[in-house]
């Protein structure tokens, strides 16, 4: 299966954030937490080496809480401030303000020895598409600063933003790389909704997603969910809940993009339990 998306505004955000660098003091990188490593630009780390950075693991409450632990120390070992963070859910603001003073401490220290005591502080704020990086930028600037949408590519230019704390945010789109060499990673965007699901075969996404969690040993979650039987084959399963939903064509045939699209939904939006698809 060969997935791929980079459309020519994804090319030019590369360029855009390469402008901007200067300007910034703090990288905050939103990724997800169900995802953490295919979530993750590598062009960012050559890109950001030399910058401080902030990791948001975004959606956790969607994600199975052993591996949260798992995965934040694993950045952690990297030298990174890490903050496992539900953009949702406003009642977390304080939790991702004291993580952004954390990542700020040192250079706000440097500020005050040469006498700057009111020094803005610039950060720049990046992930790939359907991250969550509009909302979790709405959720900090306390009102709509930036759109939000739950598909991928609604920011299309960079915009600052003004918080609380001398800190100026600079919010810019999300922004994937050209090529994905790996499959379980590129397989893994399609799953979350980092890819556009109008540029695949959701039919064989649905599979393969049905697929790897059999490879996790998390197909029971699909079991109970569906009320059907459990089978070696993921597409008897896929079958299965079709007839069991009654998503058929003419009653009679499978409507396979109504049965993919129902499962990849429902773990999208948590409904199949807290899955990490990846292992530390």
């Amino acid at each position: 299966m060969n997935i791929n998306w980079y459309p020519g505004h994804m090319k030019k955000t590369k360029e855009l954030l390469h402008e901007n660098l200067k300007l910034v003091n703090i990288v905050i990188e939103v990724i997800d937490a169900r995802i953490p490593i295919s979530s993750k630009n590598p062009d960012f780390d050559i890109l950001f080496k030399d910058k401080k950075r902030l990791i948001v693991l975004n959606k956790y409450d969607l994600a199975d809480p052993v591996a949260n632990k798992n995965w934040e120390e694993y950045y952690k070992s990297k030298g990174w401030t890490v903050v496992l963070y539900n953009s949702t859910n406003n009642k977390e603001l304080r939790k991702l303000e004291m993580a952004i003073a954390e990542a700020s401490r040192e250079i706000i220290e440097r500020y005050k020895k040469r006498g700057l005591l009111n020094k803005t502080i610039k950060a720049m704020i990046v992930g790939i598409p359907n991250v969550g990086k509009s909302t979790l930028i709405n959720s900090i600037a306390k009102k709509k600063s930036a759109k939000t949408g739950n598909m991928p590519g609604v920011t299309k230019g960079k915009q600052w933003i003004r918080l609380s704390g001398n800190i100026d945010l600079l919010d810019t789109p999300g922004i994937l790389w050209p090529k994905f060499d790996n499959e379980e990673s590129a397989l893994n965007l399609a799953f979350t909704g980092a890819i556009k699901d109008e540029v695949l075969v959701l039919e064989e996404i649905g599979l393969k997603f049905i697929e790897k969690m059999q490879h996790l040993g998390k197909e029971k979650a699909i079991i109970e969910k569906y009320g059907v039987e459990n089978n070696d084959k993921a597409l008897n399963i896929m079958e299965n809940i079709a007839l069991k939903r009654n998503l058929l064509y003419n009653k009679t045939e499978i409507d396979y993009l109504r049965v993919s699209s129902l499962i990849l939904n429902d773990f999208r939006s948590g409904k199949l339990g807290k899955i990490t698809l990846e292992k530390s």
